[in-house]
């Protein structure tokens, strides 16, 4: 009887998330949320965050296993599948120049990052998913850290929230940079630069766009790149917090290998043989934009205001302080040493 109770509880919750992320879909299906690039997902842990600061009090407990499901389950699932998204013959494309400078910018923002958070007396869990989350892909590196470190749900969300904040800034900031003249740089090098630095798939898109079309696509696949080196960086993670928790147990450390990274690598090698029909990979991609909105919705429904007051505002002083970095680095990176790597 008490297991039946609890797998209905559970139910519960999840359908509870379910119809908080399809409210947030239809949101985000809306003009306006779409021209400030706030996706599905942006909207949900928005959703989820006034639930958790209005609703949640009253609602039953034994509905919080069923959204600490879609936070947690659902979100690896959400990241494998987001492996469609990407194939190799992006790098192919773009060729060595934009690897490299992906490659120095993932680096670099992480190690800045946890330096600048170490100085800041900052928890060392909340600098590493900001500075990911800048460094990457936004909320889907923040998310996929989370997967790998499983640090408490109000970390997540205060790193979602300031890359979102300064992503949205770099959107609209970049195309005017570009058109005043400030950066001796063309078209494809300012897309190369938006890839490379702006934190959102979305913020590329709609920066590329507002630059032109000779950037767009330049910067789409470079921001692709990007996010395929998420893998590498949560094993490297593993590998770190494997050594830590051994450290401090005194024994040997279990490295905890995040498998949904190396599934997620798997999904774009066989995304690169292109075997699926376009339509196929659509409704999948559409799928997974469902099912990463339910774990972010479940991830803002586990956090409140207090939660925000107790992270403090050194967060988002990190974070601005790689947004500046990133801008520095990116522009140094396109201007100087794509030509001699050319």
């Amino acid at each position: 009887m008490k297991q039946s109770v609890e797998r209905s509880g559970m139910l519960h919750g999840a359908l509870l998330v379910v119809l908080f992320s399809c409210a947030a879909t239809c949101i985000g299906a809306m003009s306006w949320v779409q021209a400030i690039s706030f996706s599905p997902l942006v909207v949900g842990i928005i959703i989820g965050m006034v639930y958790a600061n209005t609703l949640r009090s009253g609602l039953p407990g034994s509905w919080n296993p069923g959204i600490s499901f879609c936070s947690k389950r659902i979100l690896r699932i959400g990241i494998v599948l987001y492996g469609f998204r990407l194939s190799f013959q992006d790098v192919a494309a773009v060729g060595l120049p934009a690897v490299a400078v992906d490659a120095i910018v993932v680096a670099g923002t992480i190690g800045l990052g946890l330096a600048v958070g170490k100085l800041l007396k900052m928890d060392r869990e909340t600098a590493l998913l900001t500075s990911c989350g800048s460094a990457i892909c936004g909320a889907a590196a923040v998310m996929g850290v989370d997967g790998a470190i499983r640090p408490q749900p109000y970390k997540t969300a205060v790193a979602v929230s300031t890359v979102v904040i300064f992503g949205t800034v770099a959107m609209f900031l970049y195309p005017v940079v570009f058109r005043s003249g400030v950066l001796d740089v063309n078209a494809p090098q300012m897309g190369m630069i938006s890839g490379a630095t702006i934190h959102e798939v979305a913020h590329v898109v709609g920066a590329g766009n507002a630059i032109g079309p000779e950037a767009s696509n330049i910067a789409i696949i470079v921001k692709m790149i990007r996010v395929m080196m998420l893998v590498p960086v949560l094993l490297v993670i593993a590998f770190l917090y494997a050594g830590k928790a051994a450290e401090k147990g005194g024994g040997k450390g279990k490295i905890a290998v995040p498998w949904f990274a190396v599934l997620f690598l798997v999904v774009i090698g066989f995304n690169s043989l292109d075997l699926l029909p376009e339509g196929v990979v659509s409704f999948i991609n559409s799928a997974d934009t469902f099912l990463l909105t339910m774990a972010m919705t479940a991830l803002g429904m586990d956090t409140t205001f207090d939660q925000f007051k107790k992270a403090g505002l050194k967060p988002f002083l990190l974070a601005f302080v790689l947004f500046v970095w990133l801008m520095a680095a990116g522009y140094l990176l396109v201007r100087y040493l794509v030509p001699v790597l050319a």
